[in-house]
């Protein structure tokens, strides 16, 4: 484990603790309690219900297709309401404001050949180190501040990511808890499997793992639901720190109405990105295309540079997602 990563654990450690500090803890089957923090839109209110399930009309992306690839790259910013540290959307209490300042960066990457399609990744399933009562280390995000940031993708034209740290729990499991918002049509899902951890693990201490054969059941299940409902594509990210943090990809094939990203989540200097972004793509199968994270933070502790966007553009093969935390 390199000094960034422990660092970055740490950090995010840390944060997770100071995010739930406000939140309740009765049941990690209860949704977290984000109070005062659910980071609401100016004009927006407070009191969004929770879905019906009945799919919504307009079955179609932000910007009225029907799939993400080719007109498309996804690009944004993640966050969670109460926890700046995980990203920039939960930066402050003015959600609208972080996503202003997201829109001038994914205008950046509007290379004349590819159109950007925003993205805002919610954590929604969040690990913590704690076992709560059901001995699953993670907790689910209030409803509320779901149909929040869900209004604030469909006004803003951007797609929602539902971001899962499973904790012992399983993806499937947690995927399944958010169907009534994954019948929306902007609303996708993102895996961290970097929070998957086994029996008799804490999350923070080690580093999870999932494989490709897990990531397919959830996979497999988003597929069923745009067939079942006729919805637009849906995007499924997994986030990968290093190789070992999934494994066996062979396992994930390849569903109707899914598009798989492995998005590389390596830190430090560009040369050290590109290098990790280089490692984790080798020998993924042409059905899993690629992604990047930047870290505003992490990637500059050391006095380097941010990487750009044209350096970012540059990789190959070239991401089809970009995300900044």
């Amino acid at each position: 484990m390199t000094q960034n990563q422990t660092s970055r654990r740490a950090v995010l450690a840390g944060a997770l603790a100071v995010g739930l500090s406000a939140c309740s803890t009765k049941s990690t089957n209860d949704p977290v309690k984000t109070s005062g923090t659910s980071g609401t839109p100016s004009g927006g209110s407070s009191t969004t219900p929770a879905p019906s399930s009945t799919p919504p009309a307009g079955k179609t992306l932000p910007g009225g297709a029907r799939t993400i690839l080719p007109q498309h790259r996804l690009v944004g910013y993640c966050g969670m309401p109460g926890a700046p540290a995980l990203g920039e959307l939960g930066a402050t209490n003015d959600l609208q404001a972080q996503i202003d300042k997201m829109m001038k960066v994914v205008k950046q990457y509007d290379d004349g050949t590819v159109k950007p399609l925003p993205v805002m990744e919610l954590i929604t399933t969040v690990v913590h180190p704690y076992a709560g009562r059901d001995g699953m280390f993670r907790e689910r995000l209030d409803p509320k501040v779901i149909g929040e940031w869900s209004k604030a993708a469909e006004d803003n034209g951007a797609i929602l990511l539902l971001d899962i740290q499973p904790g012992l729990a399983s993806f499937l499991d947690e995927a399944k808890a958010y169907e009534e918002w994954l019948l929306k049509p902007h609303i996708g899902l993102a895996l961290d499997p970097e929070w998957a951890i086994k029996p008799g693990q804490i999350p923070g201490k080690v580093f999870g793992t999932t494989t490709g054969a897990k990531v397919d059941e959830v996979a497999a299940y988003l597929s069923g639901l745009v067939k079942e409902n006729d919805l637009p594509e849906k995007a499924l990210i997994v986030h990968v720190l290093r190789r070992s943090i999934f494994t066996e990809e062979s396992g994930l094939k390849q569903h109707p109405g899914v598009l798989v990203i492995k998005s590389v989540d390596g830190i430090g200097v560009p040369a050290d990105k590109v290098k990790a972004y280089d490692a984790v793509m080798r020998g993924t199968p042409s059905n899993i295309k690629g992604g990047f994270k930047i870290f505003y933070q992490e990637d500059t502790a050391g006095g380097g540079p941010l990487m750009k966007p044209d350096e970012v553009l540059a990789l190959s093969p070239r991401p089809d997602y970009v995300m900044y935390e």
